[in-house]
């Protein structure tokens, strides 16, 4: 139904008459379910910033001022940093479904979409350091220096990051600002993303091409997408339960600089990563590791494949694949001693040779499968 108001023949254009397969099922939601962690942070976001200080005298007593002091600000921030989890968990689901159903084919969707996830991490680990605890203000000195591998301005670009010569209270302030302001656009963003998925339809199963074999998003998938209620009752369980269940006992001991921790673990969404970092003793190839373990993606898009996404072959890369990246994770959490300082380099090498696996299959898949 057409209006005379552009906005709502837009928003309308996104939600109601949008032409939609058939049969998308539940591994569908999990877009639906980022857009809302994604409102959700912002909102609790927005309020633990009233009471912030970005600033490293009393970052950490202004955090623990929010636990204890400000009415309900434990709530909003166990919520916010639970929640962080929460969006990975939906973005790892949301990637890993995307290369089951082959979405690089949709080169825009897919470009935008790996853009929001670099960001997003970006998001996350300033907002992590600005708890100013041990574990998070180590995590910082490592994670920016080794922005000194950049050559010729490495060292400059560090010292930028860093607003001096180590990790300070204006590091602290400069992740702050970029935290704050950040979000506002990843929203952008993630609009984008939704129109280039709608100028195109996503992918299913069925492969459907054309709008003469698809239904109205709503209000059939209004009713699908509502079972992203039921997730968001087992967190709200999750977070009220469990509150600092994925968290690091080091998060509660103010950050000394003069004094690192034992193991310096990032969150656990990282840890893929930063398995692959340490597995590699120089610091160069390291870090040009660790930066293609997402880049790579990237390189999908250059691939024009041609086959159905119900080849067994895709599925069996991608389940080894999620196996390697869960492997790696645990790996980077474990102490760098025998037997994991040499199942890191060992598991970083199937997770690189299965995804350059997918890549070979897709380029060839013209001569091989048809």
């Amino acid at each position: 139904m057409k209006s005379n108001n552009n906005l709502f023949n837009f928003v309308n254009s996104l939600v109601v008459t949008l032409p939609t397969s058939k049969n998308l099922n539940i591994n569908w939601n999990y877009g639906s379910m980022l857009g809302m962690i994604l409102v959700f942070q912002i909102l609790t976001g927005v309020f633990l910033t009233f009471y912030y200080t970005a600033d490293g005298s009393s970052a950490f007593g202004a955090v623990q001022y929010i636990m204890y002091e400000v009415n309900y600000g434990w709530v909003f921030r166990i919520f916010h940093f639970n929640g962080a989890s929460l969006f990975f968990i939906f973005l790892y689901l949301h990637i890993f479904k995307g290369l089951f159903m082959m979405s690089y084919r949709l080169k825009g969707v897919w470009l935008s979409g790996l853009t929001i996830y670099l960001l997003i991490m970006l998001e996350a680990f300033m907002g992590y350091v600005l708890v100013w605890a041990q574990m998070s203000f180590w995590a910082a000195v490592v994670i920016t220096s080794l922005l000194s591998v950049i050559p010729i301005w490495g060292p400059s670009i560090v010292m930028w990051v860093w607003s001096g010569f180590g990790v300070t209270s204006a590091t602290l302030k400069f992740f702050f600002v970029l935290h704050f302001l950040l979000p506002w656009g990843l929203l952008v963003l993630v609009l984008v993303h939704l129109i280039l998925l709608h100028s195109t339809g996503s992918t299913s199963s069925l492969y459907c091409h054309g709008d003469y074999d698809k239904i109205c998003f709503g209000p059939d998938y209004w009713n699908k997408d509502s079972y992203n209620l039921v997730f968001w009752m087992l967190f709200l369980v999750f977070s009220l339960l469990y509150p600092f269940k994925l968290g690091d006992p080091e998060m509660f001991i103010e950050a000394d600089p003069m004094m690192s921790p034992v193991h310096i673990v990032p969150e656990w969404y990282f840890l893929f990563a930063y398995t692959i970092l340490r597995a590699i003793p120089n610091k160069v190839l390291g870090v040009v590791a660790f930066v293609m373990s997402i880049f790579i993606f990237y390189f999908f898009v250059f691939i024009n494949n041609y086959t159905s996404c119900l080849v067994k072959l895709n599925k069996f890369l991608v389940f080894n694949l999620i196996i390697s990246a869960v492997i790696l994770s645990w790996l980077g959490q474990c102490l760098v001693e025998e037997p994991f300082t040499m199942l890191g380099p060992l598991f970083s090498l199937v997770y690189f040779t299965l995804i350059v696996s997918l890549m070979i299959m897709y380029y060839f898949s013209k001569s091989l499968f048809i």
